[in-house]
């Protein structure tokens, strides 16, 4: 049986935390940014972990 492929969209949007979380970036920080205010851009800098009813999607695309 040929090996698992991961996901290239999923393997270039998360990664793992030391202890084994996955990170997430927010959106919305991309382009159209100049009517935005400043405070909301600064917030969406700030990296998340994805929510628990994800989890399962997320390691079976990243294939772990």
């Amino acid at each position: 049986m040929p090996k698992m492929k991961t996901k290239a969209s999923a393997k270039k949007r998360f990664t793992f935390t030391g202890t084994g979380k996955i990170k997430r970036k927010h959106a919305y920080k991309s382009h159209i940014l100049t009517k935005k205010e400043t405070k909301r851009k600064r917030a969406l800098t700030h990296i998340g972990l994805i929510d628990k009813a994800d989890v399962k999607n997320v390691r079976r695309m990243l294939c772990v």
